[in-house]
């Protein structure tokens, strides 16, 4: 029996209520596995084709700064995929997947020009039940792909659901912390000796989250598996939870020269170095090649509150970040030569919880590296970054009657 094929375009809108036929909508059930497929040059602009174990619901979409395509899939297992490898297309200049969120997956296409999507479709074969998504691109100038593009706003897809419907807090309960993990799922970040950031940022938080735990603290993970979490729902997870303290953490990558020791970031729209300029850039950077249209601005009103929120949050991420310092010094002996440093990260732009960027290492040196894969190394650490909130939250409290008045 021949295949049969069903083909929508596909722009904004997921293709679930296209799936009327019962055979063919139990046919896109479960998980897909990557099985070839790839990018291409065409006619007047780029193919892109990928052949999937069976259909899953998926959308397509465009987005700019940089140009770029988007696929989310629900889901894919990449497993075997070779992103050099697949993209022959003089139109993209990087392919990007890997998991998205809980249950969905991603790939992104970074285009050298701007393009739109002329035809979108997907092929399910009756018989094996194997799938062909096709996307043909077309060139297009940059206004008319500025006009056709955007991203669905949907919430459950920009940002994760809460952690927990949090009550109140009432005075004298015990701080509750929000772990960032870096990084995650279809954005790995530094990479250096077959270590990847994400990962390993994964398994320290989990380990500072028992160790924060047993002094007594609530913690909470901004994710607890391999999954990508935007920049924006990260700060939403320290909001919904109601959380004292938001610390990031990270393990950074330098292409050249040496450098070890871990540091410490608050918020500055100025960065305070080159150095640190950069680096917020590749943090944030990361976020717009994952594919999210972030970019709504707060109205003035809002603006003008936000900064009146952090002229009393500032001191206080200061005054954590110090205490920090402080407390990892002393318990692994040593940190990087200038520790405390200042970027715009935008998971730091909470204004009002007190939040830090801890860069644990440099991946790019052997030392650090090794360090940062010694289990014992990372309790100490561990041990230290506990130290420092416990140092930091004595002092908070005792100035929290002057900062009220």
């Amino acid at each position: 029996m021949t295949g049969r094929t069903m083909r929508a375009i596909l722009i904004w809108l997921l293709l679930l209520p296209l799936f009327s036929h019962a055979a063919l909508a139990q046919s896109l059930g479960g998980r897909a596995s990557y099985l070839g497929g790839g990018v291409v040059d065409a006619r007047r602009g780029a193919a892109l084709t990928l052949d999937l174990s069976q259909g899953v619901p998926w959308r397509a979409f465009t987005l700019v700064d940089p140009p770029r395509l988007v696929l989310d899939f629900r889901e894919v297992d990449w497993a075997g995929a070779d992103a050099a490898q697949m993209n022959r297309s003089q139109d993209v200049a990087e392919l990007r997947m890997g998991p998205f969120s809980a249950g969905w997956s991603r790939l992104v296409a970074v285009l050298t020009r701007p393009a739109l999507i002329r035809e979108a479709g997907m092929t399910i074969d009756e018989g094996s039940g194997q799938a062909t998504l096709s996307i043909l691109l077309n060139d297009a100038s940059a206004a008319e792909m500025e006009a056709g593009s955007g991203a669905p706003r949907d919430p459950r897809w920009d940002r994760p659901q809460a952690l927990l419907t949090a009550p109140p807090r009432f005075e004298g309960a015990p701080l509750r912390i929000v772990l960032d993990p870096g990084h995650g799922g279809i954005d790995p970040g530094a990479e250096r000796g077959g270590v990847r950031e994400a990962a390993l940022m994964l398994t320290f938080a989990r380990q500072l989250r028992d160790v924060l735990r047993r002094a007594g603290y609530e913690v909470l993970l901004t994710r607890d598996e391999d999954v990508f979490v935007s920049l924006e729902g990260r700060v939403a997870v320290a909001h919904e939870a109601r959380a004292d303290l938001f610390i990031s953490l990270h393990a950074d990558a330098i292409e050249e020269g040496i450098a070890h020791g871990a540091s410490v970031y608050m918020l500055d729209e100025l960065a305070s170095d080159a150095a640190s300029e950069a680096l917020a850039e590749r943090h944030d950077r990361d976020d717009i090649l994952a594919g999210l249209d972030l970019s709504g601005a707060d109205d003035r009103i809002a603006d003008v509150l936000l900064d009146i929120a952090r002229l009393d949050n500032g001191p206080r991420s200061l005054s954590l970040a110090q205490h920090l310092l402080g407390g990892i010094e002393n318990a692994v002996g040593e940190v990087h030569k200038r520790p405390l440093r200042r970027a715009g990260f935008s998971v730091l732009k909470a204004a009002d919880i007190p939040s830090v960027l801890i860069e644990l290492g440099f991946l790019s040196t052997e030392r650090d590296r090794a360090n940062l894969l010694d289990p014992d190394w990372r309790n100490g650490m561990a041990a230290g970054i506990r130290d420092g909130i416990a140092a930091w939250s004595l002092e908070d409290a005792a100035l929290s009657r002057l900062r009220r008045q």
